[in-house]
């Protein structure tokens, strides 16, 4: 790129160090510093007032710079360009062009092409170079320290990687959702060194660094934004490296017991060590289990059990926990009755017989589905049209299809609506009693709405019913069986939601026009008189 290949003097004015130093950020910046030197700007091409070019990254990303009435924009095809952000390659690419000015017979290449120079370095002089940068960098000097203590000969220098590892994770203000990926991208890099100090034999040294890097990880998390979850995959690595760490190292299992329980019992929103005992199952072996299983139990029988209307919550964090301890452990057994046990703990709500209906049907026991399915029933009603779903299931299985058509028609009479019909209308088909069943929820709906609602007028989108019961459950049933003249005489009768008037329009404007038109104006008439923008 000679010097009449290069864009014009506004543009580089715009894009120059002073100015893109206060556009960028911090990290971004020095990132940017470090892919010019690097040379992993490739080929810009030029106008008058943009410039674009290929930077190598974790893979090799578009980016362009412009001018846009005087201001400088800029976009990039990595994470951080795609938010919007001036991301280190636009840093790069803007440095490569604008420092290119000061040799204009010279190639923007030859800036940037440093490695040759570096290795004609004197040795004295490399070092003195690395050892300055790193004074200006705490992230490259953490980084550097930690590959300095990993070739120093005997065990590691423990201190040495917590620090570093202290610096890959700090977080000195806030980082927003635009900078994540750079923020994680340094945390991998410790990681990766943590891999290699595990590579290199020094497997109990990663256990306890893994340990430090997760409780500086949990910290961390209050002060970023993970909206795309990048700190999801932070956890699972840090997991993934702990076990392996530990698989190698195999610390007593006693001991590995007692600090797994406890960093799963208090674990923080990352829960890298949910489900401990099985994750952790072969290097535990029996004595570990056992181990866990005694730590868990004396906290378990501590816990009362809570039935329907107890005070105490079964989501809360203490109980939650120590309940999926005790889960996992006694899955690892094998004995559906164990698990069951520890679920039938919690009967405060229907979903709990839910959980351990369908734990006895997954395993082929019908009978103890179908009877915790009842119990819940006649602890909880039919609120839950999951459990009223798995009574139904237990008794189509057992050959009962009337009783199936009961429970379902009980959640529907106690509580009619659109889903609880769908459910009654399914179960009725399937046992082969549909059409007495059909007439008898029919019949229920305008009884109760000859009872209790008003008249309003009728055809206008702005005549739906108020408070109270009208005709807009038996309007949504009569929509669902397909019959749109009875819905229609229904609604036209009774009232109904403005959405269901909306929905009579459109399925009737085809052949009854007439019928759909005053609804229609009612409902522009509704949204002019809003007088708001989207109106």
């Amino acid at each position: 790129m000679t010097a009449a290949q290069l864009p014009g003097r506004a543009f580089r004015a715009a894009f120059a160090r002073r100015p893109l130093e206060a556009m960028a950020d911090r990290r971004s910046f020095e990132r940017g510093l470090t892919y010019a030197a690097a040379g992993r700007v490739r080929k810009p091409t030029a106008t008058e007032s943009s410039v674009k070019a290929k930077v190598r990254g974790a893979s090799s990303y578009q980016v362009r710079l412009w001018l846009e009435e005087g201001r400088p924009e800029y976009e990039c095809t990595c994470p951080v360009g795609l938010d919007g952000g001036l991301c280190k390659h636009a840093v790069a690419l803007a440095l490569v062009v604008t420092e290119a000015v000061a040799d204009p017979a010279g190639r923007a290449e030859a800036v940037i092409d440093v490695r040759g120079y570096l290795a004609a370095l004197d040795h004295d002089a490399l070092v003195e170079l690395l050892v300055e940068r790193s004074a200006e960098d705490d992230v490259f000097d953490a980084r550097l320290r930690m590959a300095a203590a990993r070739a120093m000969a005997g065990p590691p220098a423990i201190a040495v990687f917590r620090h570093a590892l202290d610096e890959a994770f700090v977080v000195r203000d806030y980082v927003d959702y635009r900078h994540m990926y750079e923020y994680v991208s340094t945390v991998d890099s410790a990681l990766d060194t943590l891999r290699e100090l595990l590579d290199d034999g020094h497997a109990e040294a990663v256990i306890t660094l893994t340990e430090h890097a997760i409780d500086r990880a949990e910290d961390a998390l209050g002060y970023v934004d993970d909206s795309d979850g990048y700190m999801s995959g932070i956890a699972e690595r840090l997991q993934e490296l702990h076990l392996d760490a530990c698989m190698v190292a195999r610390p007593d299992p006693v001991a590995l017991a007692r600090t797994l329980f406890e960093r799963e019992r208090h674990s923080g929103d990352l829960d890298v060590f949910y489900g401990a005992a099985a994750t952790y199952a072969e290097v535990l072996g029996a004595d570990g289990i056992a181990e866990f299983g005694r730590l868990a139990a004396a906290e378990w029988d501590e816990l009362p059990p809570l039935g329907p209307g107890d005070d105490e919550r079964s989501y809360s964090s203490r109980r939650f926990r120590i309940t999926q301890i005790m889960q996992t452990l006694a899955e690892l057994t094998g004995d559906v009755d164990a698990v069951a046990e520890v679920l039938a703990r919690d009967q405060s709500s229907p979903y709990q017989f839910v959980r351990i209906a369908e734990l006895y049907a997954n395993a082929g026991r019908y009978d103890d589905a179908l009877a915790w399915a009842e119990k819940g029933l006649a602890l909880h009603g039919w609120s839950d049209s999951r459990l009223v779903e798995a009574a139904a299931q237990g008794y189509h299985r057992a050959g009962r299809g009337q009783d199936a058509v009961q429970v379902a028609w009980a959640a529907y009479n106690a509580a009619p609506s659109l889903r609880t019909y769908r459910q009654l209308s399914e179960h009725a088909t399937r046992a082969k009693l549909r059409p007495d069943w059909h007439d008898k929820a029919i019949a229920s709906l305008r009884e109760r709405i000859a009872t209790g609602q008003r008249k309003p007028a009728r055809g206008r989108a702005g005549a739906w019913a108020g408070p109270g019961v009208d005709s807009s459950t038996l309007v949504e049933v009569h929509l669902h069986d397909g019959d749109v003249d009875l819905a229609w005489a229904e609604a036209g009768s009774s009232g109904c939601r403005r959405d269901l008037w909306l929905e009579l329009a459109r399925r009737r404007e085809g052949e009854h026009p007439l019928d759909a038109i005053p609804i229609w104006q009612g409902e522009i008439e509704r949204v002019i008189d809003a007088k708001n923008n989207q109106a």
